[in-house]
């Protein structure tokens, strides 16, 4: 291995203890009360180090959603390139994989959302924003591609495939960004994943002719 290769293999390694110690802080305090400070001291460094690698707070907030985002292109991927699914099927396996992708982080994914829907883009590099602009029209045109087949098979109605495709991540972020605020007034009431379900069955009802 050349210097050169360590010296990046170290710089990755550094980058993710921050961000593994930014989601704890995060978690136990929420975006707005956290510091870099209190992320520096959970990832035992120096604040100085944490702005080598991150120029402000909301970038690195925003740095936990390439995560998730790169999971669900994973997860997509799986349903795109099953050539033995029908359109029908593959729907149904794409709502299994939003499901998954959930699961998979849920404080992520709603810190994703939020950070979709604040100002907090404006704060970011060009470089992680045009990431996560990538990342995020990779998944809406897999997304698209999926409702694309059940239109061309006929069985689906003849709507553009990314309108279906917004639709559809416009809902997920909602139910979940809706039901997590109510849980937090009422810790009693934990319905997101039935809501969640009943939402994608109202949608795919919805598509069929």
């Amino acid at each position: 291995m050349g210097i050169q290769e360590r010296k990046e293999r170290e710089r990755e390694r550094r980058r993710q203890q921050i961000i593994v110690a930014a989601k704890r802080v995060f978690s136990e305090s929420g975006f707005n009360r956290s510091t870099m400070e209190d992320i520096a001291k959970e990832a035992e460094l120096s604040p100085g180090t944490l702005y080598l690698y991150f120029k402000n707070k909301d970038e690195l907030y925003a740095s936990l959603s390439l995560r998730i985002l790169q999971y669900l292109i994973i997860r997509l991927e799986h349903v795109t390139g099953n050539d033995e699914l029908s359109p029908q099927q593959k729907v149904d396996a794409l709502v299994d994989a939003m499901f998954d992708v959930y699961d998979f982080d849920p404080l992520v994914i709603i810190n994703m959302f939020h950070l979709q829907s604040s100002e907090t883009l404006k704060n970011l590099s060009e470089e992680l924003l045009s990431e996560i602009e990538k990342l995020s029209r990779k998944s809406l045109g897999a997304i698209g591609n999926i409702f694309k087949e059940g239109i061309d098979a006929g069985i689906y109605i003849d709507k553009h495939p990314i309108a279906l495709a917004d639709i559809f991540w416009s809902m997920f972020s909602g139910v979940i960004l809706w039901e997590t605020s109510k849980k937090i007034i009422n810790d009693d009431k934990d319905y997101l994943k039935s809501t969640l379900k009943a939402a994608f069955e109202i949608f795919v009802r919805g598509l069929k002719k």
